[in-house]
């Protein structure tokens, strides 16, 4: 698609209209749902992207949007060939570190040692 036609072209958001060529981002959260049996883990596939099927722990990973999360944790766990449904915890983990360096070493850092 042109540049040209991503301006003609436009998308509903919520509120707010963006441009086709705009990045939509969407919040998005990951859940870990532990089976009995993978022969419904096709089912899975209704309730978000399936990001991961581990056949040996039998377990798989699924993202959905944040706001329907408590609504699909609670279809989950209903169903009968789920064990139990975690939610990930990633979206509220500080990823930026600091490093605290002492005041000896910031000096060395400084003058070139």
């Amino acid at each position: 698609m042109t540049r040209l036609e991503c301006l003609v072209f436009y998308i509903m958001d919520g509120k707010n209209w963006k441009a086709a060529g705009e990045k939509m981002e969407t919040k998005r959260q990951g859940m870990v749902v532990w089976l009995h049996s993978l022969k419904q883990s096709k089912a899975l596939r209704k309730f978000g992207n399936v990001h991961y099927i581990s056949r040996k722990m039998k377990y798989a990973v699924i993202y959905c949007d944040m706001n329907d999360l408590e609504r699909h944790m609670a279809k989950l766990g209903s169903l009968p060939f789920v064990k139990r449904v975690e939610p990930s915890y990633k979206p509220f983990i500080k990823l930026e570190y600091e490093s605290k360096l002492d005041k000896a070493k910031e000096y060395d850092y400084k003058v070139g040692f």
